[in-house]
């Protein structure tokens, strides 16, 4: 019945639509006669009566980093849909422009941690380019609740429905399912829709699934500091706790931090301009000696409890003191990337001038001393992905060694080769497509090493052209994907240790305009979004090129630096397997 009713609707709206208003078509009727109609999608049932629809204008968005001030109208709309022989429920929310807005483009958006979507945060950046945009609940049960909340049905058992859903699935029914709602809500019959993502973090990572998967799914994607090689990375946030430990000390707050503001401090003019940002942490490698800040006096004032009942944080008493040498040595372990117990690199770690925020420590008010704190982002994917235990942490990590290290990142990425670790190089069909990537990561990352992004572009760039030189494959793949390290800049955000540094904040129009008009990039627009050059426009070097500041910092050059590329480049040699 409901496809009777969608051909009778779509027929006499076709050559409405564009010169409705938005409150014309955003109610729950004309919604439901837009839904695909049955059959459309194997396996997939569409329920209409879940639809909801409500209209919203001048709505002001400010403040993001993901896209730039606007004010905005759009029409929310949420269904559900369920799989044949399932008792599942997937929620979709779709926000669209109204008609006389729309630029014949959908956007699909991702989440971030175990989030696979990210509410409505990211939903406005679409809205202001023309494009329906799309957010899904993956199944779990609301935009609320995340993939680890439903991982498991019982300790021992996993819910392996929602593991392919956060893997890969629901991402690509969201993005089926929408392009062909958005072609039906506004009559486009044979006008051609253009498709987009946009996520950073997990989002990357969600970003990336379906570009190694699905050709033709979207005409281009925009993939930030991407969390892909799930085994490698979420094991990787255990490396600072287990440095500390092995080491036998934990260093309070302060003192790290004094160290990553020397090494900001010292390697900021290393690029030929001083503004406070390191854009070049490869010639930070090469030049700063971390040995240089051992006895340089710290000092942090004590801070009440946080009282946010989302993230709370403890009292913590005054830090001073002096840069001790065990300092310096943690804090080069975990720079120099995790090893094994023979000294065999497993995998790579943060630049410098990144904080070093899964060091961090707690305080012992009983001791009077600094102690382990266990990252939670770490420890719950050996504990609830591995061990299949219904919790999220450890309660210490005693007797891990740098070999359970590498032995849990081994039984997750055999466990989860096909879903998580999301590393496949070969994207020909993509390629061929005609798709373009575009992939951005902060220099200054704390969370997911910017030296992953560098390790996923050379993988592709090797195994797509593996008969052309650097330089020529390079440029070659240059026509449809592009990486950009982003200077200063933190995990999917700006940085406040460096608020010069820009952001590119219009990403998703950079890529609209290579998609649609061949406008390919050459460098990257961005925008000091903070800081004393609040405003300032810059431009951000493709890699492999590198940011140089000539004319006492008035004029940059992106440059070709051997030397520094080579710091980019790890020889992963603990494992016979390659690390894509």
């Amino acid at each position: 019945m409901r496809s009777t009713l969608n051909a009778l609707a779509l027929a006499a709206s076709t050559t409405l639509v564009h010169a409705a208003t938005l409150s014309d078509v955003c109610t729950t009727s004309y919604v439901q006669a837009a839904l695909p109609a049955d059959g459309t999608f194997e396996a997939i049932t569409i329920n209409s009566a879940s639809v909801t629809a409500t209209a919203t204008t001048d709505s002001a968005v400010t403040g993001s980093v993901m896209y730039p001030d606007a004010v905005i109208d759009y029409c929310n709309v949420t269904f559900t849909y369920s799989h044949t022989g399932l008792n599942d429920s997937v929620t979709l929310q779709y926000w669209l422009p109204s008609p006389s807005n729309f630029q014949n483009r959908y956007l699909s958006t991702g989440g971030g941690g175990y989030a696979i979507n990210s509410g409505s945060q990211s939903l406005p950046g679409g809205i202001m380019y023309g494009a329906v945009a799309g957010a899904t609940d993956g199944g779990f049960g609301g935009f609320n609740t995340n993939f680890d909340a439903v991982f498991l049905l019982a300790n021992g058992t996993i819910n392996w429905p929602s593991v392919f859903m956060f893997g890969y699935q629901a991402h690509h029914e969201m993005s089926l399912i929408g392009k062909q709602f958005t072609k039906n809500f506004f009559g486009m019959n044979s006008t051609k829709l253009y498709a987009y993502y946009q996520g950073c973090s997990e989002g990357g990572r969600e970003g990336f699934s379906q570009v190694q998967r699905f050709a033709d799914e979207w005409d281009g994607a925009v993939i930030g500091a991407p969390a892909m090689r799930f085994a490698h990375q979420q094991t990787q946030h255990l490396w600072s706790n287990v440095v500390e430990q092995t080491l036998g000390y934990y260093p309070p707050p302060c003192e790290l931090a004094k160290i990553v503001n020397e090494t900001i401090n010292a390697c900021d003019s290393l690029d030929g301009k001083a503004d406070g940002v390191v854009s070049r942490t490869d010639l930070c490698e090469l030049n700063f000696n971390i040995n240089s800040t051992i006895g340089m006096p710290y000092y942090c004032a004590a801070t009440a409890a946080g009282t946010n009942p989302f993230h709370s944080t403890p009292a913590l008493p005054v830090q001073n003191g002096t840069v001790s040498a065990e300092a310096v040595a943690v804090a080069s372990k975990i720079l120099d990337g995790m090893h094994d117990s023979q000294g065999r690199r497993v995998y790579l770690s943060y630049q410098p001038a990144a904080t070093f925020d899964d060091a961090t420590t707690q305080y012992n008010n009983a001791t009077g001393k600094w102690e382990l704190s266990v990252s939670g982002l770490g420890a719950e994917f050996p504990a609830r992905l591995l061990e299949l235990q219904d919790t999220s942490t450890f309660a210490n990590l005693d007797n891990v060694t740098y070999d359970t290290l590498k032995g849990w990142i081994l039984q997750g990425w055999q466990m989860y080769e096909d879903t998580l670790q999301t590393t496949w190089p070969d994207l020909t069909p993509f390629q061929e497509a005609g798709g373009k990537i575009l992939h951005y990561h902060g220099e200054s990352d704390d969370s997911i090493p910017t030296a992953s992004s560098v390790r996923y572009h050379e993988s592709v760039r090797s195994i797509m052209y593996p008969n052309l030189s650097f330089n020529e494959s390079t440029k070659a793949m240059a026509d449809w994907y592009q990486l950009y390290l982003v200077p200063g800049a933190a995990h999917c955000a700006t940085n406040p240790l460096q608020p010069n540094g820009p952001f590119p904040q219009t990403n998703l129009q950079v890529l609209i305009n290579w998609v649609e008009n061949n406008s390919t990039p050459t460098t990257l627009n961005a925008t000091v979004l903070q800081g004393t050059d609040l405003g300032q426009n810059q431009q951000i070097c493709a890699w492999p090129l590198r940011p140089m500041w000539t004319g006492n910092g008035t004029t940059m050059e992106c440059q070709y630096d051997q030397a520094s590329i080579d710091t980019w480049i790890y020889d992963f040699d603990a494992w016979k397997m390659p690390v894509y």
